[in-house]
């Protein structure tokens, strides 16, 4: 997904999953959910022709952006370089970017932590968001336009349909606010399906640190590739049913009725049966 400008010319790409928001109550609403402020180290993903980006300049000149389309980089450029000199655009795949780089300025200086925005193109919002965050450390917060299955997957409890492997692992660094819901008339042109606004916000302290969040990974990688077979059968191949039991989990449960604290029970046991710590809570 991606912002438009009216009157400029831009066809939207398919490849690039590009349908630009136009519609100005939402933008306006989008922006008040964001709250941005003149100090912030405010990156914008996916700013298209840049209808949300107008709006989050006037508060923070310094806002970066990271832009694939190499077409929109003029575009961008005419509109508010000269009266925004420290705008900075990133012509690259928010896929590859290291976001890590904007946590100083070109002097060396701290800016301090990230808030990043966006409106994600649909094709590539999950691993996407994945890639985000592993920067959750150095993150204040995230708001994202996603479709709205994805915020529903990612705000999902144990129990629901919805909840699933991007649940647990976007609720094990986050706070995950489900904002408000995006018809598809808000767009040009209309994407097939609803979307939503979404607010990350990564904790200081994690709740229920994993001892290795990478085993926590593959543990819950495993687990819902096969959620219809109950976690003593999903399982079997990392944990025998033994050792599920010992930690008071109903090994005749699905994967998807097991909460964020037990997954973290579970791969901390994984880690015990390979004798590892692991350590690292990346």
């Amino acid at each position: 997904m991606n912002n438009a400008k009216p009157g400029m010319e831009h066809r939207a790409r398919k490849r690039f999953g590009q349908n630009f928001l136009e519609d100005d109550n939402i933008i306006r609403r989008i922006v008040k959910s964001i709250r941005p402020k003149a100090a912030d180290n405010l990156v914008e993903i996916g700013p298209g022709k840049g209808a949300i980006t107008e709006q989050l300049l006037s508060t923070c000149p310094t806002l970066n952006v990271v832009e694939l389309d190499r077409d929109l980089i003029p575009v961008l450029l005419a509109q508010f370089i000269a009266r925004y000199p420290d705008f900075k655009i990133h012509q690259t795949d928010a896929l590859k970017f290291d976001f890590a780089t904007l946590l100083q300025d070109s002097d060396g200086n701290n800016r301090g932590p990230l808030r990043i925005v966006g409106n994600l193109p649909y094709n590539i919002s999950t691993p996407l968001i994945f890639h985000l965050l592993s920067y959750h450390s150095q993150v204040t917060d995230m708001h994202f336009m996603l479709q709205k299955e994805v915020v529903d997957r990612m705000a999902a409890q144990p129990g629901a349909k919805a909840y699933g492997r991007l649940s647990v692992m976007v609720q094990y660094y986050c706070k995950v606010e489900n904002l408000f819901d995006v018809p598809p008339e808000s767009f040009n042109p209309r994407p097939k399906v609803d979307s939503a606004i979404v607010r990350l916000v990564p904790y200081t302290e994690l709740p229920h640190p994993a001892r290795n969040v990478k085993l926590l990974e593959r543990l819950v990688n495993t687990a819902f590739q096969q959620r219809r077979k109950t976690l003593r059968n999903s399982l079997k191949q990392l944990l025998p049913a033994e050792a599920i039991e010992s930690l008071n989990i109903d090994t005749s449960i699905r994967p998807e009725n097991i909460t964020l604290a037990e997954y973290v029970a579970l791969s901390d046991k994984l880690a015990d049966t390979l004798g590892k710590d692991g350590g690292a809570n990346s």
